[in-house]
């Protein structure tokens, strides 16, 4: 939480001094245009990627497969759309790297071995909770001191015909 703290603080300051010192460069007005150009290129980019992006996830779940790095992707193109949205050229940067295939593409894979690394540190029984079927959801001791509902169970010999329902 205090790293998103300090991103949020230095993140603007950073974008005032790499703006003020782009503006001396080349001017107050021709900043200002470059930034919206940015901005400009980067929603159209944008629009492109993310219609790429769907339609390979659109093809993953007509094959059959969960999309789950497209869906990363797309998620990484809303941030960097975002940040092209955000005035200033350090956010631009930064959001066009996340609309640009190869380093989206990288991104996702990353995070996705993240993701995946954290899955499979937190789920170490495989049951229900951390623990398993035995620790955590349900009790497996026959011989616990916990009720025990005991029931019976009988299969229809034959189903049920429409004409017996009317």
């Amino acid at each position: 939480m205090r790293f998103l703290f300090a991103l949020f603080i230095a993140i603007p300051i950073l974008e005032m001094v790499v703006l003020i010192q782009v503006g001396q460069q080349i001017g107050a007005l021709w900043t200002i245009v470059l930034v919206l150009l940015t901005a400009f290129i980067g929603i159209n980019l944008l629009r492109y990627q993310g219609l790429s992006t769907l339609s390979r996830a659109t093809w993953r779940m007509q094959s059959g497969q969960i999309p789950a790095q497209e869906m990363l992707e797309g998620i990484l193109l809303a941030v960097g759309g975002a940040l092209l949205l955000t005035p200033g050229f350090v956010t631009d940067t930064v959001g066009f790297l996340l609309l640009v295939p190869l380093t989206r593409q990288f991104f996702a894979s990353r995070l996705m071995g993240r993701f995946k690394s954290f899955a499979s540190a937190n789920v170490t029984g495989g049951g229900f909770g951390a623990g398993g079927f035995s620790k955590g959801g349900f009790n497996t001791d026959i011989n616990s001191d916990q009720s025990i509902i005991d029931g019976e169970f009988e299969v229809p010999k034959k189903p049920l015909s429409e004409d017996k329902l009317e």
